[in-house]
């Protein structure tokens, strides 16, 4: 019997790649910035509205950054349970949010960078110092240790 031959995968079309959507990479594991230094103190529970992101613990007055570069959609307290609140807008899908800050330093319809200081932390509606970062995808919060580089 003649030996088998393999048959070769069939190539890609041949053609010009499509341009990646504008800032799609911010948006992929370990591309988000941490928007503070300190240590996690509460964590995402998917489904649990109390839960919503994750509570990083730090002292009055240090910065909070913006974890990726956006427009200020929100700066004010009128939110139930956020204090002092910030929400950043990345994209059609993504936004990030910051509450419990002691100031907010940017008016909404700033456009921020990636690590530019927005906020400084506090304890607005809480009893400790202490940052409630939120990163939502198409209005629904997901977890954002996983997005965020290791420390």
């Amino acid at each position: 019997a003649p030996p088998a031959v393999a048959t070769p995968a069939p190539s890609p079309p041949a053609g010009p790649v499509p341009p990646a959507t504008p800032g799609a990479a911010v948006f992929r594991p370990g591309q988000w910035q941490w928007p503070t230094q300190g240590q996690v103190v509460s964590r995402y529970a998917e489904g649990d509205k109390a839960r919503q992101g994750i509570a990083i613990a730090g002292t009055a007055g240090q910065p909070v950054r913006a974890a990726a570069a956006g427009t200020v959609v929100y700066s004010g307290a009128g939110l139930v349970g956020y204090g002092e609140l910030i929400i950043i807008k990345h994209d059609d899908e993504w936004l990030s949010a910051y509450g419990h800050n002691r100031r907010r330093l940017v008016a909404e319809g700033a456009t921020v960078s990636a690590g530019q200081q927005i906020a400084e932390l506090g304890r607005t509606g809480t009893s400790r110092d202490m940052l409630h970062f939120e990163i939502r995808r198409n209005g629904r919060p997901v977890d954002p240790l996983p997005l965020l580089p290791a420390r």
